[in-house]
């Protein structure tokens, strides 16, 4: 059975799988860090079952994970332009992110 859940980082929230790879808002850290993610909003398994949700996080629910790379994204270009007033503008932006991988979704047992 495989376990999945919800994580918050960087003001965005992904489902994620242990042995999968992900790509992240910049975490600081090097590459080969372990990482840990304590912002986890929901976890269950493939069956169905153990589905355990979070107001707002589970209570001593960790997502663990290694940094596999700091980088930058592509660049997205921005082009502003005004009709018939000669006004173009032209800028890019490259994105960091960091890339994990999920190594364990760590869920401590129920109180009872």
């Amino acid at each position: 059975m495989s376990q999945f859940a919800v994580i918050q980082t960087g003001g965005k929230q992904y489902v994620v799988e242990p042995g999968k790879r992900y790509r992240f808002e910049k975490i600081a850290g090097n590459e080969g860090d372990a990482v840990s993610f304590d912002r986890v909003l929901l976890t269950f398994g493939t069956s169905g079952e153990e589905v355990r949700v979070g107001t707002p996080t589970v209570a001593g629910t960790t997502v663990a994970g290694k940094i596999l790379r700091q980088a930058r994204a592509r660049k997205v270009e921005v082009i502003k332009y005004k009709a018939k007033s000669r006004y173009r503008r032209k800028y890019g932006h490259r994105q960091h992110f960091t890339e994990v991988e999920v190594s364990a979704v760590n869920v401590l047992p129920p109180l009872g």
